[in-house]
């Protein structure tokens, strides 16, 4: 489940990020936020269902974006999502920003700046000190092919690990 583009406030949050429309700062952060929240339903049903759940981004990015504007600090910036499912596992794929900016289609859509993206970069260390959160990072740069190997593997350990837990609840 990446960001859905196709509710309306996906909608709102798709002219945003293509420049087509402005939105106050505070304003775009919660609505990634609802947009996050509209699928808590689903993703409770098919976990329930015993359906392996994988999110593109979630809150973290959302919090680290947002954070990185200077404004905002972190806290504030996770209440939102405070209560959202709580992932068995989140996975940081690393990658510097001068290869990420060799990759297709950088710099289209808003916030895909180098300078921003350090801040980014920056605001997700900070999460990542988080110790009641499982975070794996992963070298992107390697070929597509071993890095899917990697995170095969990592993602089967961490599902036979947690097969018989409860559902978490992020940030309580």
């Amino acid at each position: 489940f990446p960001t859905d583009r196709t509710t309306e406030i996906g909608q709102l949050i798709s002219s945003y990020l293509g420049r087509e429309k402005n939105l106050e700062d505070h304003t775009i952060h919660l609505l990634f936020s609802a947009n996050r929240w509209e699928h808590v339903p689903m993703m409770k049903e098919k976990l329930h269902q015993g359906v392996t759940v994988v999110v593109d981004r979630y809150a973290f990015s959302g919090v680290a974006f947002t954070s990185a504007k200077g404004n905002f600090c972190l806290d504030w910036c996770k209440q939102p999502d405070v209560g959202l499912p709580k992932p068995d596992l989140i996975l940081f794929l690393q990658l510097s920003p001068e290869e990420a900016a060799e990759r297709g289609n950088f710099g289209h859509e808003r916030y895909e700046t180098s300078s921003f993206q350090d801040k980014v970069l920056q605001s997700f260390y900070c999460l990542m000190e988080d110790k009641t959160l499982n975070w794996k990072t992963v070298n992107a740069s390697k070929s597509i092919e071993d890095l899917h190997r990697e995170i095969k593997s990592i993602a089967e350990e961490t599902m036979k690990e947690v097969q018989n837990k409860p559902l978490g609840e992020l940030w309580k």
